[in-house]
């Protein structure tokens, strides 16, 4: 950028001799007149190239594509730089190709992200676009890109089956050692000191344990039922509540965002809708389809809608924890992006404050999602295992 801005304020002063030589010395009507237009058209040509360049470079921070590549998954973990001059840590990459399994590491793709650069693996020809990886085309385009664009500009070329490790991959892993790696350093510490007093990490997660077993499991769950059900729900808490905490980083370079990743909060939405219909009771499946003491017409008319509803609760724990956990690392990722938008220091001022307000609620945000996720599966559980008793009156 510098060095652009330098050639052309040369190119400026040179334009601004020529002509005034032109003019001073009356080469207006001189035979080499023509030749020295020409010089001055030439350097007028370059300048304006020069300063599309700075145009396009001044245009070129786009704060969507910046807050999207920060909390969307990666084949790699991206640290600083752009395009070949980045530096990232390189994933696996593991294809299920047309030609059969192919896997290599990310850097083979040398940071190109713009699909103009083929990696030929297992027989297959293959570029990546915008963290997708496509079969690349015989010939590239205009712009250079091995795939074939819409008329929105999105690739259409078919895409091989992909189980590589990405980011949100290789986060997921991580976190589940260090859970339990944590639980079972805890439970080994309990196994040692007996009655004593807990000690070091398993001092910090009784309380916790026991907050979500007298606040979650049994007020929703009852006394006979809520020992059942303590592991899912536990586990449920600790997972979203580390995770949550850890996808605070995507805001620092090489960070993912793994509960801000609608397939995974759609697992675990998934597991409980299986935990709380494999154990529903022969009473809640009757509230369902056939409630007892309703009219004949209208349990018609309700049965849908209560179908529906089973549903429904899972889709509802899904979106909240996807929607909540991504809009905060947006929010965050904006007000940083405002700096680069004016390119003020002044903005910095406000910007980093506000950056820093909102991080410190993120925490307590990854907390209270992981509260909700867990408490809402458990009156879900609980419901769908009360017993009910129902005293029909005959109508005359």
């Amino acid at each position: 950028m510098p060095q652009s801005i330098s050639k052309s304020c040369k190119s400026i002063f040179l334009i601004a001799v020529l002509t005034l030589a032109q003019n001073f010395f009356g080469f207006a009507n001189h035979p080499e007149a023509a030749e020295l237009d020409s010089t001055i058209a030439h350097v007028t040509e370059e300048v304006t190239e020069v300063m599309h360049a700075i145009e396009e470079k001044e245009e070129a921070f786009n704060p969507s594509d910046m807050i999207m590549h920060h909390i969307a998954d990666a084949h790699e973990f991206h640290l600083f730089g752009e395009g070949h001059a980045s530096v990232s840590i390189p994933l696996p990459v593991i294809l299920y190709t047309n030609t059969g399994l192919a896997i290599f590491m990310s850097s083979a793709f040398h940071h190109d992200d713009n699909a103009t650069e083929v990696v030929e693996a297992a027989g297959s020809r293959l570029v990546k676009m915008h963290d997708k990886i496509y079969y690349a085309s015989e010939a590239a385009n205009e712009h250079g890109q091995y795939v074939e664009m819409d008329e929105a500009h999105h690739p259409h070329n078919a895409m091989p089956l992909d189980f590589s490790i990405t980011k949100n991959v290789f986060t997921l892993l991580l976190s589940v050692i260090i859970l339990i790696l944590m639980f079972t350093s805890v439970a080994k510490s309990y196994r040692n000191n007996g009655i004593s007093a807990p000690k070091g990490l398993a001092a910090f997660i009784e309380p916790i344990v026991l907050f979500v077993r007298d606040d979650i499991a049994r007020p929703n769950l009852g006394e006979k039922n809520y020992r059942r059900f303590m592991p899912y729900l536990l586990t449920a808490f600790f997972f979203i509540w580390f995770n949550n905490t850890l996808g605070l980083i995507p805001i620092f370079p090489g960070g993912a965002n793994l509960t801000g990743n609608i397939a995974v909060t759609m697992v675990l939405a998934l597991c409980t809708l299986i935990i709380t219909n494999v154990n529903g009771t022969k009473d809640y499946w009757k509230h369902i389809f056939w409630m007892p003491g309703v009219p004949v017409p209208i349990k018609i008319l309700l049965a849908p809608i209560e179908l529906v509803g089973v549903l429904t609760k899972p889709v509802a724990l899904m979106i909240r924890l996807f929607a909540n956990i991504s809009a905060g690392h947006i929010l965050v990722l904006s007000l940083i992006s405002l700096i680069f938008i004016f390119q003020s220091i002044a903005v910095a001022g406000v910007a980093i404050p506000f950056t820093v307000f909102i991080s410190l609620i993120e925490l307590l945000v990854a907390f209270i999602q992981a509260f909700i996720f867990t408490v809402l599966s458990a009156l879900f559980i609980g419901l769908a295992t009360e017993e009910h008793e129902h005293h029909e009156e005959a109508h005359h």
